[in-house]
């Protein structure tokens, strides 16, 4: 426990004391962010502001994690495992993505940057080769860091998806969890915020799969995962880096994550579930999430079905993502973010409950 609350520290410290170095730096070089000119017309104030703050989450989740485990290793344990390194190869991995992605729009001087094939094509290299290697490195135990089972607290034994079916699976989760987050990175704050609740979740999660793991001495309500200290250790690292970045990042924002954080903290969201085995938990511990993509796809798809059937397409939101239509309401941008952290904080508590009710229930 102590080694986890040390990777959320100096994660923590790092995130708080380095992000204003970043605001700073991306000024100097005129990273600012470009605002849509069709979303709400408060929003173009925000021209300007310091954008890729992603890179003091990644800097500070990378940092946590290592120090935690320098400290490990003068007490005499070992050094890191294959499923915290799959973890930060993934969030590193979709990072630069972002990077590029945020890259362009900055060169371009646009709100748009890679083009959707290109963004997906990323996305696909980086998730696929982490399925892969997810299905390697077993331990004297024979666990690999990912299954084959398709999981929900646990493994689903009777529902298997054999080694090709996981990798596909494993590709949709991590690439519809990374533009979860991106598309709910539209305020100051909320997706940051609401990312540090699902890494909180997923800290006590692994935290107790790593108490009552099954090892050599397997007993009824075990858990059969590979590495859950590690797993604990990223997860809490990225919970404090989110809530450092918050700082920051809370309205009104002196930095923006961009691309770069909010498409490496979705696919570490998706890394974690395929790791603890609890991917379509998932939908539940990330609800807020799951709720601002679905308002994305109602609008797109009926805007399309109605345009086939009238030659008029018409919309159900006022605009899509879910908080732009509240915004076109009438909200006031602070009262939006602080309803979704209570909606993403219902999320993770249901979610943590149903984790809890199977734990109990197993003994």
């Amino acid at each position: 426990m102590k080694t986890i609350l040390l990777a959320a520290v100096v994660s923590l410290m790092t995130s708080i004391l380095c992000t204003p170095m970043v605001v700073a730096y991306f000024r100097r070089r005129g990273f600012g962010q470009e605002i849509r000119t069709d979303g709400p017309q408060t929003h173009l104030i925000k021209r300007g502001t310091p954008t890729m703050g992603g890179v003091a989450i990644i800097g500070s989740t990378v940092l946590g994690y290592a120090v935690a485990h320098v400290v490990i290793a003068i007490r005499g344990g070992g050094g890191p495992n294959a499923s915290g390194l799959l973890l930060l190869f993934l969030m590193v991995g979709l990072g630069l993505v972002g990077f590029v992605d945020d890259l362009i729009k900055l060169r371009r001087q646009r709100s748009l940057g890679l083009r959707a094939r290109a963004k997906f094509g990323g996305q696909l290299i980086v998730g696929v080769t982490f399925a892969v290697l997810a299905m390697q490195f077993k331990n004297k135990f024979g666990l690999t860091p990912a299954s084959t089972h398709l999981s929900y607290v646990r493994d689903i034994s009777q529902i298997g998806v054999g080694v090709i079916g996981f990798v596909v699976l494993a590709y949709v989760i991590i690439a519809a969890t990374s533009n979860a987050v991106n598309l709910a990175d539209g305020l100051d704050g909320l997706a940051a915020g609401a990312s540090a609740m699902v890494f909180g979740a997923f800290t006590l999660i692994s935290f107790l799969q790593f108490r009552n793991t099954c090892g050599n001495n397997p007993i009824f309500g075990c858990y059969q995962v590979r590495d859950p200290l590690d797993v604990a250790l990223v997860a809490a690292a990225a919970m404090a880096a989110c809530f450092g970045f918050l700082w920051w990042n809370a309205s009104p924002a002196q930095i923006f994550m961009g691309d770069t954080g909010s498409m490496s903290l979705g696919g570490l969201m998706a890394g974690l579930a395929i790791l603890t085995r609890t991917e379509l938990l998932l939908v539940v511990l990330g609800g807020l999430f799951a709720a601002v993509t679905l308002s994305s796809i109602i609008q797109t798809g009926w805007f399309k079905f109605t345009r086939i059937r009238s030659g008029r397409g018409k919309r159900v939101f006022r605009m899509a993502p879910l908080h732009h239509h509240f915004e076109l309401g009438g909200w006031e941008e602070v009262t939006i973010i602080v309803r979704f952290w209570i909606v993403a904080g219902i999320a993770v508590a249901f979610g943590m409950g149903l984790f809890y009710a199977d734990f109990i229930g197993n003994g």
